[in-house]
């Protein structure tokens, strides 16, 4: 594990506020909190404010819905469906919830679709691999928003504000005199003064909150390319027939599909996971990102019919076996592109105001990168505290 010992020569306790409670602000204040205790000085308690727009924390996102006969749910990973940890501080961080079995290896079968044709071509499906312990693929359960909500509720020293959005930063919010930076709503109400500020949110909106701040590294903001993703949600009932992919009869039986020749990119069976045995059949669709990027501003009920009809092919159903439960969600910023000839940016420090922009996509845009940006924000506020 990463030394976060904190220099001690001014035993001030100091105020940071985190903007954004995805997982990134949420590994942040967990870093910070446990660096505080590291010091083992009960006058450097910080006060951490984390302030998320929305009404919930992490990008460990669930949707459900409850069959009003049978009182069974539907469920859907609708976000990140897994998570991987390839270095040994990730892999240590999350021992304790393996061990509490809130987080899980899963270890799924992975086939390769290729979906039936108008020309007549027949369904295909081939085993592809099996996701193992040697290389995790690892899940939240008993839903994906588990894990986010036990790291919320584990912090000691944080205080998470929901539904705040806040205001873009600007140098007359700036108090020279004690070095802090007062932040506000989108109404003009202060959300008071802080000596670290420290913003977590997609680079797109990242840059609207600093555009007039002055903030050093504003044009290294926009390096990393981010693209979309329109998540398909589909739910059969108990009593009807399966569609011909889904039936295991005669087919290899398997969790994750990798699509070809679609608009879909891949296709997770959420039933079968650690801990979802009584839920209803529920399948969960990912489109793939060039095509999301594209359709990014398309009404979201024409780009549902598309990908419905994708589905169709993909999973060959009839009318008999077609979903009962249909919904659509779209990220806006959901994959980080990076060139192969580019490393990641890693956090974004202006020293002189002590902030910092801080991401997935400063990294390799995946869970794992959310943990790494925390790191490094938490070594950089320890270095000067």
């Amino acid at each position: 594990m990463t030394d976060h010992s904190l220099h001690t020569a001014d035993a001030q306790s100091p105020q940071i506020a985190i903007i954004g409670a995805g997982l990134t602000g949420l590994f942040t204040a967990t870093l910070l909190e446990r660096a505080f205790r590291q010091a083992n000085d009960r006058a450097l308690v910080p006060q951490i404010t984390v302030f998320e727009k929305s009404a919930g924390v992490g990008r460990l996102a669930t949707r459900y819905r409850s069959d009003s006969v049978t009182k069974q749910n539907w469920q859907w990973a609708f976000g990140a469906q897994f998570f991987t940890a390839k270095t040994s501080s990730f892999q240590q961080f999350i021992a304790p919830w393996l061990e509490s079995k809130l987080i899980q290896p899963w270890c799924a079968q992975v086939v390769d679709l290729n979906p039936a044709s108008v020309s007549g071509q027949s369904l295909d499906i081939q085993q592809k691999e099996q996701w193992d312990t040697a290389q995790a693929r690892y899940i939240s359960t008993p839903k994906m928003t588990s894990w986010g909500r036990a790291l919320a509720d584990e912090l000691a020293h944080t205080t998470i504000n929901f539904k705040t959005r806040v205001a873009p930063l600007a140098h007359d919010t700036q108090n020279q005199v004690d070095n802090k930076t007062e932040l506000f709503d989108e109404t003009g109400d202060s959300l008071g003064y802080f000596d670290w500020v420290i913003c977590t949110a997609p680079n797109a909106q990242a840059v609207e909150l600093m555009a007039n701040s002055g903030f050093t590294k504003q044009a290294k903001i926009i390096e990393p390319q981010m693209q979309a993703c329109y998540t398909l949600m589909l739910g059969w009932d108990n009593v009807q027939p399966l569609p011909e992919a889904l039936n295991k009869q005669g087919k290899p039986a398997w969790d994750v599909a990798y699509v070809h020749d679609s608009i879909i990119d891949r296709i997770f069976i959420e039933q079968q996971k650690h801990a979802h045995d009584e839920l209803l059949p529920s399948v969960t669709i990912h489109a793939r990102n060039d095509w999301s990027e594209q359709q990014v501003d398309e009404d979201i009920e024409t780009v549902k019919a598309q990908l419905l009809q994708a589905a169709q092919k993909a999973l060959n159903w009839n009318e008999d076996s077609a979903p009962s439960q249909v919904d659509c969600h779209r990220w806006r910023y959901a994959a980080t592109i990076i060139g192969t000839d580019k490393e990641a940016l890693g956090i974004l420090l202006d020293q002189q105001q002590q902030w910092i922009v801080s991401g997935d996509w400063c990294g390799q845009g995946n869970i794992e990168s959310c943990y790494q940006m925390a790191q490094q924000t938490v070594e950089m506020v320890c270095q000067t505290t």
